[in-house]
């Protein structure tokens, strides 16, 4: 049987490899720019309510924010605000 018959599962991610929390963000941030959004309002809006509806699904933005746990964006934010801010 050739492999070409087979359901093969394709993963653009390396295996182990995860999105940070800094790093969603700062993609929703910029897929959030370039649809004209504020992008702090947005995403505030988001964390808030859970409501995927602040986030377009521009640059697969909606998409990978809900891959984290909006406590883990939370918890990222304050981290770096604080790390900022010392």
């Amino acid at each position: 049987m050739n492999h070409m018959d087979k359901t093969m599962k394709f993963d653009v991610t390396p295996e182990g490899v995860e999105t940070s929390s800094k790093e969603v963000l700062l993609a929703v941030y910029d897929a959030l720019q370039e649809k004209g959004y504020n992008p702090i309002n947005q995403i505030v809006g988001y964390l808030l309510s859970g409501d995927p509806a602040f986030i377009p699904r521009h640059n697969n933005a909606r998409s990978l924010i809900r891959k984290r746990e909006r406590d883990e964006l939370i918890e990222e934010l304050v981290r770096s605000y604080l790390q900022q801010n010392k």
